[in-house]
C-alpha cells in the first residue's frame, strides 16, 4: 500500500486561488500591455521585474546578501527502490528533482525546468515517478510521469486544467487524482495510466475540494477526502467499479488529515474528534473510534503507514517543533523515534521493504536536509549536507521561544531571533499568512540575515487564529472576530516597549498573504507605534479579494473570513478594509507582489499602493511578472531582499 496522501499534500492541488487572466495558461504578459505595468510615476520594468520607488542596490549590498541567498537545502521526496533516494533542491534558479544513490553521494539532476517542480512520488513497483509543475506561479499544476530508465517525461494531465497530486495504486499500474477547471468550485476524480494519457477517465464528478488519499490493496476502493475548512472535512469510500460513494461517520462534524484503508476495512486517520488536537485514530467498519494519541496533547502533523500496514510513523507538532514517534497498529503501543537536534522533522516516507523511514529535517540553525533512520534500531543516516553560502553555521542564531499576554489575558506563543549585543535593537515583527498557518522555529536565512547582518531583532508571533495550538485557538479570529488577531500585534507592541534590549521606536511589521493584510491593518491601528511595513502579496480589501479569486476557492475562504453576500459581514468588511482606511496609513510602506498570483490577485497590491501614495506616504513597489503567490526564483528573491534591505536601512537607520 502506498503511503496515504497527507491532507496538506492533497490541498496543494485542490485549494489555491486562481486569478482569471493569462495566469491560467502560464503566458507572461508584455509589460506595456498590462494594467499592472501601465505608466506610473517612477515605474520601471527591467526584465520580468517592475520597480517603483526602489533605488538600485549597491554592489556591496548585493555581495553582502549573496551568501544568504546561496543557502541551499534539500527535501526528501521518496525512495528510488534501488537503494537511493529522490530529493528536491536548487542548483540554478528554482528547485528541481535530483537523485542521490547513496548517503553523501553526488546529486544527479533529473528535471530541468524554468519553474519549480513540486514533489516526486515513486511507483510502488519502481521504474517511474510522478511530479507536478505549474507555469510562472499560476498554480495550474500539470502532472507528469518520469521514466527512470529512459528519462522520458510524459504529461498525463489535460492542459488548461488544474490537477492535484496523483496517487499510485498498489500495483503501480494506475493513478488517481483530482482535477478542476477555471471557475469550477468542484473537483472531479480521475483515474488512468500515467504512461498512457489516452486511457484516463472521470471516475467521479465530485463536490467541492475533494481528492484521493488512499487505494485499497486490491485497487477496488478509493478513499477520498473533502476539505471544507481547517475545522471540517469529510472522508468517503468510493467503489471504483460502480462509482458508489459512501461517507464514513457522516454524522461527525470534525476535521480529518489523510486516511488509509486497513485490511479489515477499518480506516486510519488523524482527526480532532472529541479533542482540541489532531489525534491518530482507527475507525472500525461500525464507526467505533480507537484513539491512539489522546494523551500526547499536541497535533499529529504528519503520518505515514508502513507497506505491511503494521506500523505508523508520525510527527508531533510540539509548540512548533517536529518530533518523530512510531505506532504499532495492533497493540496501540507508541515508542519514540530517533533523537534529533532542535528542529522540525517532516515528510516521512517508508522504504519499499519498510525497514527505513526517510524524512526532511530542518534544524533551528541548519537548512533542510534529507535523512533516514532504521525502524528497528533508530540509527540515523544523513543523506545530504546543505550548503550555507560560505557562512559558518556555528554562528547562526537560535530562536528563543516565549509567550506574551494579549489584552484578553491569553498567552500568545512567539519566538525571537536576537542579535548580538545589549541593544536596544530595532525590531521586525514577522507575521505568518494562512491565516491558519503556524510560524515554526525552523531555519530561515532571511531571519539570520536580518539579525546577524542588520542587527535587527526578529519577533515571530503566532497570533489568535494560528494552527498548532488546538481547534479553539485556530477559530478565535473567524468571521466577525477578524480584528482579534490584529489586537495581538498591539499587545506585542506593548511587550516590546517593556524590553530594554528592544527599541520600541523602530519597529517594522512584515508579512505575506494574510500576513500582508495583518501588516496593513497594524499600520492603520498602531501606526503611531510603527516605523513602517512590508506587505507581500497581501489582502487589501476582503470584498475585492473574494470578487477576484476563482470560483473554486471562494467558498473555502468564506468559511474563514465570512460571506460577503451577508449584509452584516459586508458592513464588517468595509469597517476593517485597509483600502477603505488607507488614509490612516502614514508610515512608509513597501509592497511586493507576483503578477500571476492565483491566490491574492495583483490588483490587491495595486489598489492599496495607489491609495497610500495619495496620502503622500513614502512607498516602494516591486512586482515580478513571472511569479505568483510569493517569489520562488532565486533571481527574483534576490531583488526582493535587496528592496527590503534598502527599505529597512532607510527607515530604521540600520547599517
Amino acid at each position: 500500500m502506498p503511503s496515504p496522501t497527507p491532507i496538506r499534500t492533497l490541498l496543494l492541488g485542490l485549494t489555491a486561488f486562481t486569478l482569471v487572466s493569462c495566469a491560467q495558461t502560464g503566458a507572461t504578459p508584455e509589460p506595456a500591455a498590462t494594467e499592472a505595468a501601465s505608466p506610473a510615476a517612477g515605474r520601471e520594468t527591467r526584465g520580468n521585474l517592475v520597480f517603483e520607488g526602489i533605488p538600485a542596490a549597491s554592489p556591496a549590498l548585493k555581495e553582502r546578501l549573496t551568501r544568504y541567498e546561496n543557502v541551499r537545502g534539500h527535501g526528501f521526496q521518496d525512495w528510488t527502490g534501488e537503494g537511493g533516494i529522490l530529493i528536491s533542491t536548487r542548483f540554478a534558479d528554482v528547485s528541481q528533482i535530483h537523485e542521490v544513490r547513496f548517503p553523501g553521494g553526488a546529486r544527479r539532476q533529473l528535471t530541468f525546468y524554468t519553474d519549480a517542480v513540486n514533489g516526486a512520488d515513486m511507483s510502488p513497483k519502481g521504474g517511474a515517478f510522478l511530479f507536478g509543475k505549474d507555469s510562472g506561479g499560476d498554480e495550474y499544476y500539470q502532472s507528469y510521469r518520469f521514466d527512470s530508465k529512459t528519462g522520458e517525461i510524459t504529461q498525463f494531465s489535460e492542459p488548461g486544467t488544474r490537477n492535484g497530486s496523483a496517487l499510485w495504486s498498489d500495483d503501480g499500474k494506475m493513478v488517481a487524482w483530482a482535477r478542476t477547471n477555471a471557475g469550477d468550485p468542484n473537483n472531479d476524480i480521475l483515474v488512468g495510466n500515467p504512461a498512457d494519457p489516452a486511457a484516463t477517465r472521470v471516475l467521479l464528478e465530485g463536490e467541492g475540494a475533494i481528492g484521493p488519499v488512499d487505494w485499497s490493496a486490491d485497487g477496488k476502493t478509493l478513499l477520498l477526502q473533502r476539505y471544507v475548512s481547517i475545522a471540517k472535512s469529510h472522508i468517503y469510500s468510493l467503489d471504483v467499479a460502480t462509482g458508489t460513494l459512501t461517507e464514513i461517520n457522516a454524522a461527525d462534524n470534525v476535521a480529518y488529515s489523510g486516511a488509509a484503508l486497513l485490511p479489515d476495512g477499518s480506516v486510519l486517520t488523524a482527526t480532532d474528534k472529541d479533542s482540541e488536537f489532531q489525534n491518530l485514530v482507527r475507525i472500525s467498519k461500525d464507526g467505533k473510534l480507537t484513539n491512539y494519541t489522546s494523551k500526547i496533547g499536541w497535533d499529529v502533523s504528519d503520518w505515514t503507514l508502513s507497506p505491511d500496514e503494521k506500523t505508523v510513523a508520525f510527527t508531533i507538532n510540539e509548540n512548533g517543533l517536529g518530533t518523530i514517534r512510531l505506532l504499532d497498529v495492533a497493540s496501540g503501543q507508541i515508542r519514540p523515534g530517533p533523537t534529533l537536534p532542535v528542529g522540525i522533522a517532516s515528510g516521512l516516507v517508508f522504504s519499499p521493504n519498510g525497514s527505513q523511514i526517510g524524512f526532511t529535517f530542518n534544524g533551528a540553525t541548519s537548512p533542510a536536509d534529507a535523512w533516514s533512520f532504521d525502524v528497528a534500531t533508530l540509527n540515523l543516516t544523513r543523506w545530504t549536507e546543505a550548503e550555507t553560502g560560505g557562512l559558518n553555521p556555528e554562528t547562526f542564531i537560535s530562536p528563543e521561544m516565549f509567550a506574551y499576554k494579549n489584552a484578553d489575558g491569553m498567552d500568545i506563543p512567539a519566538f525571537a531571533y536576537m542579535p548580538e549585543g545589549d541593544g536596544p535593537h530595532p525590531v521586525i515583527i514577522s507575521i505568518h499568512g494562512g491565516p491558519e498557518s503556524q510560524s515554526r522555529p525552523g531555519f530561515s536565512s532571511t531571519y539570520q540575515y536580518w539579525a546577524k547582518e542588520l542587527g535587527i531583532a526578529v519577533i515571530v508571533p503566532n497570533v489568535r487564529g494560528s494552527s498548532g495550538y488546538g481547534k479553539t485557538y485556530v477559530s478565535l479570529d473567524n468571521g466577525l472576530n477578524r480584528k482579534k488577531s490584529v489586537e495581538d500585534i498591539g499587545a506585542l507592541l506593548d511587550w516590546i516597549a517593556t524590553q530594554p534590549q528592544l527599541d520600541a521606536s523602530k519597529v517594522v511589521v512584515h508579512g505575506g498573504s494574510y500576513g500582508g493584510y495583518m501588516v496593513l491593518a497594524s499600520m492603520i491601528d498602531y501606526g503611531d507605534r510603527l516605523a513602517g511595513g512590508v506587505d507581500i502579496v497581501g489582502i487589501s480589501d476582503f470584498k475585492t479579494f473574494l470578487e477576484n479569486t476563482e470560483g473554486y476557492r471562494v467558498d473555502l475562504r468564506r468559511v474563514e473570513y465570512g460571506d460577503e453576500r451577508d449584509p452584516v459581514v459586508a458592513a464588517f468588511f468595509d469597517q476593517i478594509s485597509p483600502l477603505k482606511n488607507a488614509s490612516k496609513i502614514t508610515k512608509p510602506l513597501l509592497i511586493i507582489q507576483g503578477y500571476n498570483d492565483p491566490r491574492v490577485p495583483y490588483t490587491e497590491a495595486e489598489q492599496i499602493l495607489a491609495a497610500v501614495k495619495a496620502n503622500g506616504v513614502k512607498t516602494g513597489f516591486l512586482m515580478a511578472l513571472d511569479e505568483g503567490h510569493g517569489f520562488r526564483k532565486k533571481s527574483n528573491r534576490e531583488a526582493q531582499r535587496e528592496a527590503e534591505t534598502l527599505f529597512l536601512q532607510d527607515i530604521l537607520g540600520t547599517k
